[in-house]
């Protein structure tokens, strides 16, 4: 077995783990950055992202108008988030989050060379208005990918004197231990079966979530809440939280693996990169979310952008798993688009005039490039033929032509009597909505579904589809990993998702949304600097 030494040896090579890298190569320490995955997917699920992040204080914001302050984003992020008066790590790193995303997140990716795009977005405002008082949604320009590789750029450009080895496609297999404190890894290179031991003082779990397994997701789903019988996969296959349970055999403690961050509205990725590889589409506000019969879900109507925990919830409640999202080409056109780079070829090539164009003009690319690609979105000229296309793909007579109809005549008897008498909670929403000027450019002006001129029709099923683990190994504000008594295991580090963003839940039941990426570069500089001293 060959046996190297190195300063820190850091498990995953997502976002999380190269900025670590990063932060301690800059620190003039030898590091040793082991992950599983192919050279070309060096990046992790950040490589994939849209690119979204929770930022505070931003002078985006300021720009905006938006007086948002530290005080109000905690006070907005505890409320809605549900944390508990003894989630004691969770509580300070969500402090912590709103306190420094915008200079050790925003203006270091600044000095990075990463740019933002020129407006910030309400998301996750609440169902009641108990999430985000107000916007603070930023766009990464060139989304999530361009960010990735400045920092992969950066990370080749720090390692003078090859201070760096980085291991592709190794998997490690144990943490070592000596005595009180950290000994190293063992690995496995997974082309030739060959072991090799990492011998190092520091440790860096930087390993993703739980949620790549399903066999995890459901072992952890809480208890009294709904699950449904199929989910599509989201996260990726290698977080499957083995070396969760490995730091666990060595006294760490995993919390809140139940908590998820899942999304309500996924559907089978055309050419899957592995086994149950689902997309997550951002759902339209002006579609109906029926059940499997064609019946609209109610009595309260689903519509985005207001509590994707509720959403999930009343999605995993169904008599089946999956919904459909009834629309129309008007509608699609506008509002209709897919979570991450890889849909959002505008932003991620970073072409604006053509971003600007389809927002003003409608992605009509991406809509007609699902109704080729996907099975799962059907495309018919009256909503009779539309039933028959969605019975032939669940291979059922679930939905009734006369019940799809009825549905849609029930909205639409909305705008019969015009603006004054309108009485839809999904159009009130819609309404709120549009008094943002980004979502005003994203969300239809309300209309009757069978609108002359706006077919032909599209019915998309859903399911729910797996992503973020919120829980993870409890760590402090330097990013070691805590004991049952709450006290460090010496040389043991976790960060991002494996942490649960920090404190092994800093979200609590809910994300404010995009505080994903930010949360792993908070934990990721948190443990270079206690690691470099």
């Amino acid at each position: 077995m060959r046996s190297d030494a190195f300063d820190a040896v850091i498990v995953g090579a997502g976002l999380a783990g190269i900025v670590t890298a990063l932060e301690l190569l800059r620190a003039g320490r030898r590091v040793a950055l082991v992950d599983r995955d192919l050279p070309e997917r060096l990046g992790g699920l950040a490589l994939w992202a849209f690119g979204g992040m929770a930022l505070v204080g931003t002078p985006l914001q300021a720009r905006m108008k938006i007086p948002d302050t530290p005080e109000r984003a905690l006070a907005d992020w505890l409320r809605f988030g549900e944390l508990g008066a003894d989630d004691h790590w969770p509580r300070r790193w969500a402090q912590h989050y709103v306190e420094h995303s915008r200079p050790q997140v925003y203006d270091w990716l600044t000095r990075e060379g990463v740019k933002f795009m020129p407006a910030v977005n309400w998301v996750e405002r609440g169902m009641q208005g108990d999430g985000n008082s107000l916007p603070r949604y930023h766009i990464v320009w060139g989304t999530s990918r361009e960010l990735t590789r400045r920092m992969i750029d950066a990370l080749r450009q720090a390692d003078s004197g090859g201070r760096l080895t980085l291991l592709h496609r190794h998997r490690v297999t144990r943490i070592e231990r000596a005595g009180a404190g950290i000994e190293g890894v063992e690995a496995v290179d997974e082309a030739s079966g060959r072991e090799i031991r990492l011998r190092a003082p520091v440790v860096v779990l930087a390993t993703g979530g739980l949620n790549g397994s399903h066999e995890q997701v459901r072992a952890n789903w809480p208890a009294g809440r709904p699950m449904p019988a199929a989910m599509l996969n989201g996260a990726h296959p290698y977080a499957d939280g083995s070396l969760h349970h490995a730091a666990a055999a060595l006294g760490a403690r995993i919390t809140h693996a139940g908590e998820m961050w899942n999304y309500a509205a996924g559907f089978p990725h055309p050419f899957p990169h592995f086994p149950g590889h689902g997309l997550s589409a951002i759902p339209c506000k002006s579609a109906l979310w029926l059940d499997h019969s064609g019946r609209r879900i109610g009595p309260e109507p689903l519509v985005t952008g207001f509590d994707t925990h509720w959403l999930c919830q009343r999605v995993a409640a169904q008599a089946k798993p999956w919904t459909w999202h009834l629309l129309n080409w008007r509608i699609a056109a506008r509002e209709f688009a897919i979570s991450g780079a890889e849909h959002n070829q505008r932003i991620r090539d970073m072409q604006f005039p053509l971003f600007l164009k389809e927002t003003l003009l409608g992605n009509h690319r991406l809509v007609r490039q699902m109704q080729r690609e996907s099975a799962d979105f059907l495309v018919a000229g009256t909503l009779p033929e539309l039933a028959a296309k969605m019975n032939a793909l669940t291979c059922s007579h679930d939905v009734r032509p006369e019940v799809l109809q009825a549905t849609a005549d029930a909205f639409d008897a909305n705008f019969a009597r015009g603006a004054r008498l309108h009485n839809d909670d999904q159009i009130r929403r819609i309404l709120h909505a549009r008094q943002w000027g980004p979502d005003r450019l994203r969300t239809c002006k309300p209309a009757p579904l069978q609108r002359k001129g706006a077919g032909p029709f599209i019915a998309i099923r859903m399911q729910l589809i797996t992503r973020k683990s919120l829980g993870g190994l409890r760590t402090d504000l330097h990013s070691r990993v805590l004991d049952g008594h709450d006290a460090p295991i010496p040389g043991l580090f976790c960060v991002g998702e494996a942490a649960g963003f920090g404190g092994g839940g800093a979200s609590g039941k809910r994300s404010l949304e995009g505080t994903f990426l930010p949360g792993c570069i908070l934990t990721a500089r948190a443990a270079a600097r206690a690691i470099a001293g």
